[in-house]
């Protein structure tokens, strides 16, 4: 039996990882409630406590997005039900005879997209829990097996599984007004004290047993320009074809110094070898409206940002092709931290500010993202469109866009990757970053991130 407010939390957290309308799969879902609270379009719940499924059946049944099944959840043939957005186990391993066994038998419902949402206790509330059950304040559960964290990322790598993130919930499993709040809501987020927390939760995604097919996939390449002249022709020499076909798509903003005539010359001159590119005109300044206008017109499988400024070489970017379509993540974000880089090509405030802005921003989304601010960045397009349709969880904020895609990314549970390159120094035209006045931009993103995902 869990106490209402540590259901609360457990509920609280499935809702945020969980959109509304998701194919979901719950294994020992009990009486139904927490399936019914992540607002599935497609709910099944699977429990062998037939009394239980009756009662899910008699609250929610006349939902006709819900369905209850009375059956085992080891042994059970999944192959008969259609693939999940998400499958929901909460609290059951510990139950389970084996845990591997079961992770092996959901791969049949699980998609290249599909999300194992996993909420299991810390071993540290173990005496807290045994005083518990002495003093008959809570009821005493027959546990199988005592996991540790290290031991279900063991299962679920050994399984076809990778954590994507990880998180803790729950200092304060008692109702006390106030006080239960501050704890559970705010404390349980911050780093070191969240260690304590009474529930943890994990996301994990499929890992394919080999790589994709790369051949088939198509990309697009959105390049934001803005007085980049000089930088136009040099970008459709050196730019790679990827994919099936490549197509590239200019987004000028407003350039002064015939960066637009330059694109038009280029696109004749080298149409023999590019067949595919658009040229658009911005309709809103920054560099994230530019990126949002041209990922809006892409055509392609996969999305890609590159700055043209080619301080990012654009011969570095089948790396990201081949680390997306091979599936090594969802979301490939470029990294400017790992090697050297040319001796003018990031000022050292800039440099700290990057270093202090990843940690944050790390511990913020609950996975490791060691340079937020650089302009290369790889998804898909169809991740890109969920995060586009959810943007108003965030809001249109960012006039960079980084932490429009990164957050929104997150909120999906993508698993995101940094991929280091070798970072250039500018050979024309001008930075474009204004360091005070984007920092504090930056700064108030940063707040806005721990409102939506912490406090949530």
């Amino acid at each position: 039996m869990v106490s209402s407010t540590v259901f609360d939390e457990i509920a609280r957290y499935y809702a945020f990882c969980i959109p509304p309308g998701s194919r979901v799969l719950e294994l020992g879902c009990g009486s139904g409630e927490l399936l019914a609270h992540v607002k599935p379009a497609a709910g099944t719940g699977l429990d062998r406590d037939g009394r239980k499924i009756q009662r899910a059946v008699e609250r929610y049944g006349a939902d006709g997005g819900l369905r209850f099944l009375e059956a085992d959840i080891e042994g059970f043939e999944y192959g008969r039900l259609q693939p999940f957005d998400y499958i929901i186990l909460s609290d059951i391993l510990p139950l389970v005879r084996d845990i591997q066994q079961l992770l092996i038998d959901l791969r049949p419902v699980c998609t290249p997209a599909t999300r194992l949402v996993i909420s299991y206790r810390s071993n540290l509330w173990r005496p807290a829990m045994a005083l518990a059950h002495f003093l008959r304040r809570r009821r005493r559960t027959f546990a199988v097996n005592w996991l540790a964290t290290h031991d279900i990322r063991n299962l679920l790598f050994l399984s076809g599984f990778e954590v994507v993130t990880r998180a803790g919930r729950t200092l304060m499993p008692l109702k006390i007004p106030a006080v239960t709040a501050v704890f559970n809501r705010m404390l349980a987020k911050l780093p070191f004290i969240q260690q304590l927390c009474l529930n943890w939760f994990m996301v994990a995604r499929p890992v394919p047993p080999g790589d994709e097919d790369r051949t088939e996939a198509t990309v697009s390449v959105v390049i934001p320009t803005r007085n980049e002249r000089g930088n136009i022709e040099p970008l459709f020499r050196r730019m790679p074809h990827m994919g099936r076909w490549t197509e590239l798509v200019f987004v000028d903003g407003r350039s002064t110094d015939g960066t637009v005539a330059e694109i038009e010359r280029c696109m004749q001159a080298w149409a023999s070898r590019w067949k595919r590119v658009l040229l658009l005109h911005q309709t809103d300044s920054g560099k994230g409206p530019a990126v949002r206008q041209g990922f809006a017109r892409c055509r392609g499988d996969v999305l890609m940002i590159l700055d043209s400024d080619l301080t990012m070489p654009p011969e570095e970017l089948p790396k990201y092709y081949r680390a997306l379509t091979a599936r090594k993540a969802d979301f490939v974000n470029g990294c400017r931290l790992v090697y050297p880089m040319q001796e003018k090509a990031m000022r050292f405030l800039n440099m700290l500010a990057n270093h202090l802005f990843a940690h944050l921003f790390s511990w913020l989304i609950g996975q490791p993202v060691k340079d937020t601010l650089c302009g290369t960045k790889v998804l898909w397009r169809r991740d890109y469109e969920k995060i586009a349709e959810n943007r108003d969880y965030f809001g249109a904020f960012d006039p960079f866009g980084d932490f429009d895609l990164l957050l929104g990314a997150s909120k999906l549970n993508c698993k995101i990757i940094d991929l280091p390159v070798r970072y250039r120094q500018r050979t024309y035209g001008e930075v474009k970053i204004h360091r005070w006045r984007h920092g504090w931009q930056l700064t108030r993103m940063l707040v806005l991130a721990f409102v939506k995902l912490k406090l949530s």
